[in-house]
């Protein structure tokens, strides 16, 4: 027999890490492992004899961490911090006391060795990788080493403690704020299983359950008793209510909107709609792996070269006749100055202020490999309601007589049914005050029928008739959002190609088209071909960025290359997405797309101007020109110059404004 484990993994930071992984565990006898990095889980299928404990030991021999799930994320997140903060203590004094003079070198030590072994530990741990990593690794050890060597020997040299400490705080900080915003991320599945009603899982094929109005439907069943209007618009997009009676069916998730009904249950558990959305979150998650980061790209060149520059340098310096204290302080001073302090602060300072400036602008950015994407996208493909559209129904003025229109709104008042609400606001708007009816019977899946002021109404879908006469025809739809057009012209502005995708009708989906401007229109699709359509453009070269709110849009959110939830919509919809746009304003996807390049070009210029200070700084530590005080030094000058560059971000002006 078999057993399935799953395990929280810790310290992957591309696609590579999690091959490794996987690779590792594939390795053990009677093991089939899936390691899933967007989630940073690993699934594993193994035989009894197999222990979690030999489990975790394989993926830590690997260089990465590992916890059982039910209690990896916490001890994870826990240790994390617990580790920065500890380092955050120690460091501010060593810092001030080694930079000022002040102290003994002994009380450097003292604080700096805990910073360096254990809250670096990840550092050297995974160092051997030849990723920035290991540049972080060799800088503080090297430096750690010289200055004990010194300590200990009682030699007339400087001492680097404080480098040590200080390189180890800022790039955990960097990685601690990198993590923050990813947590979140695997939670959109979660999420979606937390719409369905609390005592769903009591339910078994066959019972029958109430639902009252207002009240969410617990799982998907057929109507057996009772008539009424069912919001699907989360589930399915269609943004007015669906009519239901008896032998209608439901789904779960659903809310019921004003009468009470009976439900036979016919599909429970994993095998509801709603299930089957989230395993289509679950699946394009998976196989959406993010875009490596530059700094370890090029780190796997760079990293060799500079061990072999600081051998060289020692090796040349002996050869040369001088002292080994003299050699030794050169391929120190190579390895500090190429230790990248900066390369580590050039993504989270850069993400971090434009992440703030984001949530100013009411715009939340998941991560750093959310920007790679949205450098790329040419498509932008948007759903209609409650993104496009309000997701409100309203009247539309088409000639009905006034008269007709008060005595309709009369009637509809008596209702709760949404489409009858925006009928009875609109004749209140024009009126006021509305005669009172009586005799009033709501005609399930049709309209109501009521006396005012003596004279018979009756509302259906062919019309009005008043007294047996067709007065007119009574139009609803969804009210459009007045910045929409706005929106669709400033994102075409940017390069990007519009496509409108709906569940609502095809007539309804080429009027909304036609009001902002966008001429692809796809509609009359469900939540799994709203994946397949984001698939199909992909399919044909595009790299798709789309804007949903609804749980229906979760699966596609998660299958774009860039996906933009509204932040009025479910939350579903917002933990699946890489961008959150708060306000329900379209023109916020413009802000999103321009914010996420800006900061995408500052990350790329920190990156270049911190590789370009190691290669230009090396050739002085090569030649003795440089000793590690002042590498140190030249080190902290390019951190400095990364994170001004980074707060120029602030300055970031919205298209709103």
């Amino acid at each position: 027999m078999t057993a399935t484990h799953e395990l929280e993994l810790e310290g992957m930071t591309c696609a590579s890490c999690a091959a490794r992984i996987e690779k590792k565990l594939n390795r053990l006898d009677g093991v089939e492992a899936t390691v899933n990095f967007a989630t940073e889980r690993a699934t594993v299928h193994a035989g009894e004899d197999v222990s979690v404990e030999a489990l975790v030991a394989a993926v830590e021999a690997a260089g990465y961490g590992a916890h059982p799930a039910e209690d990896g994320h916490e001890h994870q997140h826990d240790a994390g911090t617990l580790r920065l903060a500890v380092a955050i203590a120690l460091t501010i004094p060593v810092a001030v006391l080694g930079m000022g003079g002040w102290g003994s070198h002994w009380i450097g030590f003292a604080l700096a060795t805990p910073v360096v072994f254990w809250c670096g530990w990840q550092f050297h741990r995974v160092a051997r990788r030849l990723s920035m990593d290991t540049l972080v690794s060799l800088g503080t050890l090297a430096a750690w080493i010289w200055s004990t060597v010194v300590l200990l020997a009682g030699l007339d040299a400087d001492v680097y403690f404080e480098s040590a400490a200080v390189i180890t705080t800022l790039i955990l900080l960097g990685r601690w704020l990198e993590a923050r915003a990813k947590r979140r991320s695997s939670d959109a599945i979660r999420k979606l299983l937390e719409l369905g009603a609390e005592d769903a899982w009591r339910l078994q094929v066959g019972d029958v359950f109430e639902v009252k109005p207002g009240q969410k439907v617990a799982t998907d069943g057929v109507v057996v008793e009772g008539a009424s209007a069912v919001d699907q618009s989360l589930l399915t997009g269609e943004s007015v209510p669906v009519e239901v009676g008896p032998g209608a069916e439901v789904f779960g998730a659903t809310v019921n909107s004003y009468g009470r009904l009976l439900v036979r249950a016919t599909r429970v558990g994993a095998d509801t709609a709603l299930a089957q959305i989230a395993r289509l979150v679950e699946q394009a998650q998976s196989g959406k792996a993010p875009v490596q980061r530059l700094a370890d790209r090029v780190s796997a060149i760079f990293v060799p070269i500079v061990i072999g520059v600081s051998a060289a340098t020692a090796a040349g310096w002996l050869l040369a006749g001088s002292s080994a204290a003299t050699a030794f302080t050169a391929a120190v001073a190579v390895l500090i100055i190429a230790c990248p302090c900066a390369l580590g602060l050039a993504t989270p300072t850069a993400l971090l202020v434009g992440t703030g400036r984001g949530a100013q602008l009411g715009i939340v950015i998941r991560g750093p490999e959310v920007l790679e994407r949205a450098r790329r996208i040419d498509t932008i493909v948007l759903d209609k309601t409650g993104t496009v559209t309000e997701g409100r129904m309203r009247y539309v003025e088409n000639g009905l007589p006034a008269d007709a229109l008060r005595l309709a709104g009369a009637v509809e008042a008596a209702s709760e049914h949404p489409v009858a609400r925006a009928v009875a606001a609109a004749a209140r708007e024009r009126f006021g005050e509305l005669p009172a009816v009586t005799g009033f019977r709501a005609v399930p899946g049709s309209g109501a029928v009521g006396v005012v002021e003596g004279r018979r109404v009756e509302i259906s879908r062919a019309g009005v008739l008043v007294d047996g006469e067709l007065a007119g025809t009574l139009t609803v739809e969804d009210t459009l959002k007045p910045t929409s057009a706005a929106a669709v012209a400033e994102l075409r502005a940017l390069g990007l190609t519009p496509v409108l995708l709906t569940g609502d009708a095809r007539e309804t989906a080429d009027r909304v088209a036609a009001a902002v401007g966008i001429e692809q229109v796809v509609a009359e699709v469900f939540p799994a071909d709203k994946v397949y359509e984001v698939e199909r453009l992909q399919a044909e070269g595009h790299r798709v960025a789309m804007v949903g709110d609804g749980v229906n849009d979760a699966p596609a959110l998660v299958q774009a290359d860039l996906g933009l939830a509204i932040g009025t919509g479910a939350d579903v919809a917002i933990e699946a997405s890489d961008l959150t746009l708060v306000s329900g304003d379209l023109r916020a996807a413009v802000d999103a797309v321009r914010l996420a390049r800006r900061t995408l070009r500052t990350i790329h210029g920190n990156l270049f101007w911190a590789f370009a200070y190691n290669v230009a700084a090396i050739p002085l530590a090569v030649a003795g020109l440089l000793n590690p005080m002042i590498a140190a030094a030249a080190m902290a000058g390019s951190s400095i110059f990364v994170v001004s560059n980074s707060l120029r971000l602030r300055r970031f002006r919205s298209v709103r404004a």
